[in-house]
Parts: C-alpha cells; sequence; structure tokens
C-alpha cells in the first residue's frame, strides 16, 4: 500500500507558518477546533508541530507578559515545541507510517526536497489496520 492512498493534500490542511503570530495561530486553530497542526518554513518545509500546550505554557512562563489581548504581538518562530512530530517521505513504506502514527495524531508527509505536502491522520490507519485484520481472519475461515 502507498501512503499517498492516505494522504490528506497540504491545501486541505490547517497550517501555519514560523512568521504567524500567536493570536493567528489561536485562532486557526480554534476555528478548525484542532489541538495540533503542522507549522511551515517559508520554503514549505515541514518545520514542526504546535500544539496548544505549548502556547498555553508560552504564555503561562511570560510571567504575564504575553496575554491572549496582545498574543497577535508575538511570532510562533520563539515559541519552544514540547514534541518533536517527525515526518515520514512520501515514499516510506507502512511500517513506517504505522510506527509513526502510533505517537502522533498525524504524520505529516514531505517530499523528496523536505516539502509538505499533506498529513496521514491516525484514524485513517487505524481504519487500514481494522481492515487488513479483517481480511486475515476472513482468509483463515
Amino acid at each position: 500500500m502507498n501512503i499517498a492512498f492516505f494522504l490528506l493534500p497540504k491545501q486541505e490542511v490547517a497550517c501555519v507558518t514560523l512568521d504567524s503570530t500567536l493570536r493567528q495561530t489561536l485562532e486557526r486553530m480554534e476555528y478548525h477546533r484542532y489541538s495540533a497542526v503542522p507549522i511551515l518554513n517559508r520554503n514549505g518545509e515541514y518545520a514542526g508541530t504546535i500544539t496548544e500546550g505549548d502556547l498555553l505554557w508560552y504564555m503561562k512562563d511570560s510571567n504575564g507578559k504575553i496575554t491572549f489581548e496582545n498574543a497577535s504581538k508575538f511570532l510562533l518562530k520563539d515559541v519552544p515545541l514540547r514534541m518533536n512530530n517527525k515526518p515520514v517521505s512520501i515514499d516510506a513504506n507502512m511500517e513506517d507510517l504505522i510506527s509513526l502514527a502510533k505517537v502522533q495524531n498525524f504524520v505529516p508527509v514531505i517530499d523528496d526536497m523536505n516539502r509538505f505536502i499533506g498529513i496521514v491522520r491516525r484514524s485513517q490507519v487505524i481504519e487500514y489496520c481494522e481492515r487488513f485484520v479483517a481480511r486475515q481472519s476472513q482468509e483463515s475461515l
């Protein structure tokens, strides 16, 4: 099975850039009701995944300097990421995808030039595994 079969393309993914403000990031996450979104750099390369927790801890650790009211003055590139969500190459095998999906809600997918091309959601990987197990059960009967 090819990873491209599971790909939700970049244009359908809610992403932010390193130059986004905290407010833009919070608003995008709230609008889409996501707790984490991919971050891209200026070249369209995957730069990491930002979570609600990353933003909240950054604001808390600012000792009141950053509030929701002034969040548009601070850039996402300054927020430390607490998790290292790894991407997978579009040419990777299913085992690599499954391995990452075990510990990430979604797996960013990159091309051979490290450009972000989309994501694979964990739920899609679980559905694939469920169908695989069901087929194996049917064949053993």
